[in-house]
């Protein structure tokens, strides 16, 4: 999969999907040459054109005026010594400059992926990727930079990751440190990308790239509603289905930046990492500092292609545990049918609805603890709220085991109130500044978790509750941004390093407390989908989408998630209406169709359900069981975007391709709407199947190609329609 040509000393990252060439120039620095399709060898047709150019510097010791760092295609460039673009790497010497000066000094190859320490990243064995390294130095520093590309041997897939040694003898300050770096040749390119805010998560937006500098980031603490930490460059005529995708993920869950940058000469820069906004690290003489891993997806086959991708890698070598490759539950969640109000009696009575119905886990959401009757209090106090629930929470948790059922709860760890017992008597404990207020949301702060003395206590405070009560599923929620960034702990010089060393401290406080409790079934939320990256998902092998359970809205927030992320990480729920968010009214079969393309399950008042409904739900959930292995672990296929029109449509498709389920969604109802055809993907075309619901027979190929006619909602608003099809054995 990794060739190196000595004579020319090129390298080549190859398998049956993608090629990556990249070359050590006569200078010594690593030129980019071709990202893309799949090429049997390589012989120079991609060499840097040597072409002078004004105001174009050549570097110390260049006798020729027609190579200039400022134009030649990089891997890994440096600002000051001659290129004027975006640097990917940013180093404060003792002298107070910032030229670095890597070149290369030798490479290695290797079987399978190493780790990175601390840090969450995708794995492989040594016979399903191999990785190559790339060591620079610095010789006036001794700074020592190895740069990773793992290529997975089944995907279009290459991992980056960048490693920086501080081999001399001086402290060095590091202010960026990118990931990845990719240079493209001049060609258009258009930038998608995942905006959005909090219940309004990863709307698709795509944008020309033109000349200058797009900046996609996050200052907020966490990856956050606002952005996601996925880029993709695609051509002007990539499609769902078909044309030209570069995507980039970072594996990560904090502050990060990704930039393209299109120069004077129509080149592409195209990079992510950590975010330099507010970072900085001083690494002392004999240190060694690891960037996040970013993931890197090319598709010939259009954004399905590229999903695909990002779904089946991230399945095999991001998630981890007992849980990866297992059912995940059809659950209830208390929150949207009671709040804050209740006790032991009401949960009861909701689990024996849920248990009537066929649902399999009952989740105790936020108001279990402290003294928690609202938001403003009692974060940080994890025991038992004694008046609340009454009979305590081993034996609420047994009374849910006696009915069949598993029990999961809610935890917020990262957080305190200011009434609370622990502010009360760890004050410095949360994110602050000295002798400035501490800002509040939501009523609460955001402790230390850089201090190793915060994250010991809130572990015992859960372990405590976990060692003694029968626990299935825990919902780790994080509901504030970080302000007041300084911790008590670090030195003044050293405040810059806050925000990552917090990161670092929950992935040490999440690694053990997973491997600890290996049969409990994770899940992330950050206000719903805050955090919803491959950081998280490394620990946690599904997130909640988003706060907004509205059908309507979550066609967007769901299509939007699963450019990058599978349905089986979402976490999907069906609530009452009028919708708690929007205020919406939309049928139960439109949310329950919505609500499949994830993991399904409520959040609504079961008890206040008429029969009528409850058979509903009762069929809902008896569907979703008989196709659960497709619905989590099939292949999802986007059809109709919800961000083009007023419709939308996804499919699944079986791993022998003999089994699909497709849903359209009509959003509003439309006075002498047009007539709709579907158009069904991922089939055999070479296979006849039957419609489940009329007996008829199609071609695989029909489907596909022809399509078939879809009903005309007259009068009817969110209205959704279901197709479910069977090979036909003869």
């Amino acid at each position: 999969m990794i060739s190196f040509e000595e004579q020319t000393k090129t390298f080549h990252l190859q398998n049956d999907e993608v090629s990556y060439l990249l070359q050590v120039d006569a200078f010594g620095y690593v030129e980019h040459l071709y990202w893309g399709k799949p090429v049997r060898a390589y012989h120079g047709g991609r060499a840097y054109p040597r072409i002078g150019r004004s105001f174009s510097p050549n570097p110390p010791g260049a006798k020729d005026r027609k190579f200039s760092l400022d134009t030649v295609l990089q891997e890994f460039p440096g600002y000051g010594n001659g290129d004027f673009r975006e640097p990917a790497h940013v180093i404060r010497h003792a002298d107070g400059s910032t030229v670095t000066d890597f070149r290369y000094r030798a490479n290695d190859i290797l079987k399978g992926k190493p780790a990175l320490p601390g840090l969450p990243t995708t794995f492989a064995n040594q016979n399903e990727a191999e990785t190559l390294k790339i060591m620079l130095e610095d010789k006036l520093t001794g700074l020592q930079l190895t740069l990773l590309y793992t290529i997975f041997r089944d995907f279009p897939a290459i991992s980056r990751a960048a490693v920086l040694t501080n081999g001399g003898n001086k402290s060095v300050r590091i202010e960026r440190l990118m990931s990845l770096n990719v240079d493209f040749p001049a060609g258009c390119f258009e930038l998608l990308h995942l905006p959005g805010a909090h219940k309004r998560e990863r709307q698709i937006a795509r944008e020309t790239v033109t000349d200058g500098v797009k900046r996609i980031d996050s200052q907020r603490g966490a990856s956050s509603h606002q952005e996601n930490p996925f880029l993709a460059l695609v051509r002007p005529e990539t499609t769902e289905f078909q044309g030209e995708a570069y995507a980039v993920n970072l594996v990560y869950s904090g502050n990060f930046a990704g930039m393209v940058q299109q120069d004077q000469f129509g080149q592409v820069r195209f990079g992510i990492g950590l975010n330099d906004f507010g970072f900085s690290w001083t690494l002392e003489p004999g240190d060694t500092f690891y960037s996040p891993e970013a993931v890197m997806v090319y598709s010939r086959d259009g954004l399905n292609g590229m999903s695909q991708t990002f779904h089946t890698l991230y399945r095999r070598h991001l998630l981890r545990g007992k849980h990866k490759d297992a059912e995940r539950p059809v659950l209830i969640n208390n929150w949207e049918a009671t709040y804050f109000r209740f006790h032991d009696e009401k949960l009861l009575e909701l689990a024996d609805e849920a248990q009537k119905l066929g649902i399999e886990l009952f989740v105790l959401d936020d108001g279990w603890f402290g003294h928690r009757d609202n938001d403003r209090s009692s974060l940080g106090d994890w025991y038992e709220y004694a008046g609340k629930i009454r009979m305590g929470l081993k034996n609420l948790a047994e009374e849910i085991h006696k009915r069949g059922m598993q029990f999961g709860l809610w935890f917020e760890p990262e957080m305190v109130s200011r009434d609370s017992d622990l502010f009360r008597e760890h004050p410095d404990w949360a994110l602050q500044i000295p002798g400035r207020g501490l800002s509040e949301g939501r009523s609460q702060y955001v402790l230390d978790f850089s201090r190793r003395d915060v994250r010991k206590n809130i572990f015992r405070q859960m372990t405590e509750i976990l060692d003694h009560v029968h626990v299935d599923y825990i919902k780790w929620d994080m509901n504030r941004h970080m302000t007041e960034v300084h911790s008590a702990l670090l030195e003044p010089e050293n405040q810059g390093e806050t925000a990552h060393r917090y990161m670092l401290g929950l992935y040490d406080f999440l690694e053990k407390l997973t491997s600890r409790y290996p049969d409990i079934l994770f899940e992330s939320c950050s206000g719903g989908g805050g955090r919803f990256d491959p950081g998280m998902l490394y620990y946690m092998p599904q997130t909640w989408t988003s706060d907004n359970t509205d059908a309507a809205d979550r066609l967007k927030i769901q299509y939007g998630t699963s450019l990058a992320y599978p349905p089986i990480t979402m976490g999907a729920h069906v609530s009452a209406v009028p919708n708690h968010q929007t205020g919406r009214v939309t049928p139960l079969s439109t949310r329950g169709d919505v609500a499949m393309g994830g993991n399904f399950g409520y959040e609504l008042d079961l008890t206040k359900c008429t029969e009528d409904e409850k058979a509903v739900i009762r069929d809902q959930i008896a569907f979703y069981k008989a196709h659960r292995q497709l619905f989590q672990f099939g292949r999802f296929y986007r059809l109709i975007s919800p961000f083009e029109g007023n419709s939308a449509a996804w499919q699944f498709v079986s791993p022998d391709r003999n089994h699909t389920i497709a849903y359209f969604f009509n959003v509003l109802s439309e006075a002498a709407g047009p007539l709709k055809i579907l158009k069904l993907a991922g089939l055999d075309p070479d296979k006849n199947y039957r419609h489940i619901e009329t007996d008829k027979i199609y071609g695989g190929d029909e489907l596909m190609n022809i399509g078939l006619y879809l009903p005309l909602f007259n009068k009817q608003d969110f209205a959704s329609y279901k197709m479910e099809f069977e090979v036909v054995y003869e």
